[in-house]
């Protein structure tokens, strides 16, 4: 996918920044719902795609965007239009999502990963490996709520 400008998208962790070229599509119900599901499959299988080749090294950190850079694709989204706004809003909430189901223990995917080690193992896991888990997980998101504010300030000191 190109813009008119033969640029491939910036992609900020499952978000891209809006087009510059627009067109609006008129769909019935049924395919509009037919639609709007295969464009949110599509953003997710991008978004899971981006965050795998970021724990694997393929793609760089730098893709990560915190409040401010989320703040500043919002205003020109929102400078775009109700409809880009509103798309927008749209990313923001499948991209939290996935990132809640990622395996760290404080975060819905943790439990899950909990609740699989109970199915494999036979019994729970104990609770001071539940307590040291909520420590490793607070300080996981706290390092990645740090390395996206580190990456918005950056992008605003020394824009590329």
């Amino acid at each position: 996918m190109k813009s008119e400008q033969g640029l491939p998208p910036q992609w900020i962790i499952g978000i891209t920044s809006p087009a510059a070229e627009t067109a609006i599509q008129h769909y019935g119900p049924a395919k509009a719902l037919a639609e709007s599901l295969s464009l949110t499959w599509e953003r997710a299988s991008d978004t899971f795609s981006m965050v795998g080749k970021m724990v694997t090294g393929q793609a760089s950190t730098k893709n990560m965007a915190g409040i401010i850079g989320i703040a500043q694709v919002a205003n020109a989204a929102a400078q775009m239009g109700l409809d880009r706004f509103l798309e927008f809003l749209g990313l923001v909430s499948l991209s939290l999502a996935i990132i809640n189901l990622l395996p760290i223990p404080v975060l819905d995917g943790g439990h899950l990963l909990y609740y699989l080690i109970e199915l494999i193992k036979g019994s729970p896991v104990s609770e001071r490996t539940m307590i040291a888990g909520q420590y490793v997980g607070i300080a996981l998101l706290f390092m990645l709520i740090g390395l996206t504010f580190y990456n918005d300030v950056h992008r605003i000191i020394l824009p590329s």
